[in-house]
């Protein structure tokens, strides 16, 4: 669940401005590349002339390879710094898209471990470069224009009362741009409610992950959160092509998406599982014409 770009100890600008942002709104758009048939001594050489401590290697716009610091470390240190780029660059690439929500980005780095992610549009074509240091920046640029006035306004609202309500949001399939809107929004109606952390963060990672679900397996569907006295409850429904094997699909780490979608940090197969493993309630049902899934959440007796 570390994977997931929902904190809900984060304060709630924080969370606004980080999901307001996208990718392409942070990420360095001026790139230097090499071609494959280089040496990694023209490597060495770019990245000192620039500062870097990446290179991606690139045929036009797309992507081929990464030669890292730590790759030329390697080269000078087992004395093959003269080979070609293509014998020694990084092939097997973790990539995020331009118009993916910021929080994507923050959970690659938190999930990878990685100093930098190549940043693709649509068409597959690099187009940036997105580092900690990028966010970072472009966070404090955003949180001193922001923060002031939106923590007043968040320090004025008084809780709500729990009343029987309900929202409803649209997913579409292998949309990234708006993956993660209809979490995020759950989660702040919860806070409203003055409702305990852990319980929110668990129907977050639940609407989370189905919603995520529906983005990369399905062709698109909605998630319905309702609000009762005593209990929330999530509905997801989409439009198929359904789910053949359903034990298959509740076994941690079984998961059917595709290289591209695994490139992009999904499908690692614990998405109906953890939806499972945090509810009080879980039912699924799934035909050609789609699944749904229902997952409730108690509200502890003294929280009402």
């Amino acid at each position: 669940m570390e994977n997931i770009p929902i904190n809900t100890d984060s304060p709630s600008v924080i969370q606004e401005i980080i999901y307001q942002l996208k990718i392409k709104d942070v990420m360095s758009k001026d790139l230097i590349t090499l071609r494959k048939s280089g040496t990694m001594r023209n490597v060495q050489v770019t990245m000192a002339k620039y500062k870097l401590s990446a290179i991606p290697i690139t045929n036009s716009m797309r992507i081929l390879g990464l030669v890292s610091i730590e790759d030329i470390i390697k080269a000078l240190d087992y004395g093959y710094i003269n080979d070609k780029i293509e014998k020694h660059m990084t092939r097997k690439l973790i990539v995020l898209e331009d118009d993916m929500p910021l929080s994507f980005a923050i959970s690659y780095f938190n999930k990878y471990n990685f100093g930098r992610f190549p940043v693709l549009n649509k068409e597959k074509e690099l187009v940036g470069i997105i580092s900690m240091r990028d966010i970072n920046a472009k966070l404090l640029e955003h949180l001193n224009s922001a923060m002031q006035a939106l923590e007043n306004s968040i320090l004025n609202e008084n809780p709500s009362t729990i009343q029987s309500n309900e929202k409803i949001f649209q997913t579409t399939k292998f949309n990234f741009e708006i993956a993660g809107k209809a979490s995020t929004e759950i989660k702040k109606s919860l806070k409203k409610l003055n409702l305990d952390r852990k319980f929110i963060r668990r129907v977050a990672v639940a609407s989370y992950e189905l919603e995520i679900n529906q983005v990369v397996h399905s062709d698109g569907g909605t998630i319905k959160a309702i609000f009762d006295k005593d209990k929330i409850t999530i509905i997801a429904k989409d439009r198929g092509p359904g789910i053949p094997d359903l034990k298959k699909a509740l076994t941690e780490g079984f998961s059917t998406a595709n290289d591209w979608i695994r490139s992009l940090g999904f499908g690692a197969g614990m998405g109906l599982p953890n939806s499972k493993r945090v509810a009080d309630g879980f039912d699924i049902e799934s035909s050609e014409s789609g699944t749904t899934v229902k997952v409730d959440f108690n509200i502890p007796k003294e929280l009402i």
